[in-house]
């Protein structure tokens, strides 16, 4: 199967102007014939915590009716974003809908860094789904530097590896071409890594959105300026 993965620029605290630029991007993950597209952490709202801090407006569930849009684009797409929880603080959230737009998985972010320990609950499950006779991982951002997650999917049976993160630019462009490569290598799977570029809360994007191998050999990758996505075939 083709999957692909998309950056773009979060309109900042507007969840339907990122649905918008997530429905084209999914249209063209679509047209380039892929069957599941990966979106970065906080897609729908950017990453901006003060903002969802001070607006529980900011907060979706997984039939928001805002998101009809993605769900009727006619392709599997991992969606991450802030949801209530049942506690008095939300989680960073991945959303996976099938191509019917039925809702096939959840995961909450479990590794929360620094600054969002105050503002996020941490998950406690792992994330899994299949889809086209494939077995996948959910991870966010901070959660891909702990193997042992990473162990528990490759024990779990899971072939692909799906990151949905926030890298900048700066040291952040060295740690992401350290750890996604490296999770291929190390792990034996396909990685696919969707990140923003441009503007990011209080970081700028470095993109380089990719999909590596098993073994860690890059099969394809954005560049780090550009609103875009990039397809690969794997399995």
């Amino acid at each position: 199967m083709k999957i692909a993965t998309a950056q773009f620029t979060c309109v900042p605290g507007d969840i339907r102007a990122n649905v918008r630029q997530m429905t084209d991007l999914a249209g063209e993950a679509r047209a380039q014939d892929a069957q599941l597209v990966v979106f970065p952490e906080l897609a729908l709202t950017g990453y901006e915590l003060e903002a969802l801090v001070a607006d529980p407006g900011l907060l979706v569930g997984a039939d928001d009716p805002r998101l009809d849009a993605i769900r009727a684009s006619g392709i599997a797409a991992v969606v991450n974003c802030a949801a209530a929880t049942d506690g008095e603080l939300p989680a960073i959230e991945t959303l996976v809908y099938g191509a019917g737009g039925e809702l096939i998985a959840t995961y909450r972010k479990q590794h929360l860094y620094e600054h969002e320990r105050s503002v996020f609950v941490a998950g406690r499950q792992d994330g899994r789904f299949e889809l086209g006779g494939l077995r996948f991982a959910l991870a966010t951002c901070y959660d891909n530097h702990f193997s042992e997650l990473i162990s528990r999917g490759t024990a779990d049976g899971c072939q692909v590896h799906l990151a949905s993160s926030l890298y900048g630019t700066g040291g952040g462009v060295q740690e992401r071409a350290a750890v996604y490569p490296g999770i291929a290598r190390d792990a034996n799977v396909y990685v696919v890594l969707a990140n923003h570029v441009g503007q990011a809360g209080p970081w700028t994007g470095c993109g380089g959105s990719a999909l590596w191998a098993p073994g860690g050999s890059l099969l394809v990758e954005a560049d780090a300026r550009t609103a875009m996505v990039v397809t690969a075939e794997i399995g």
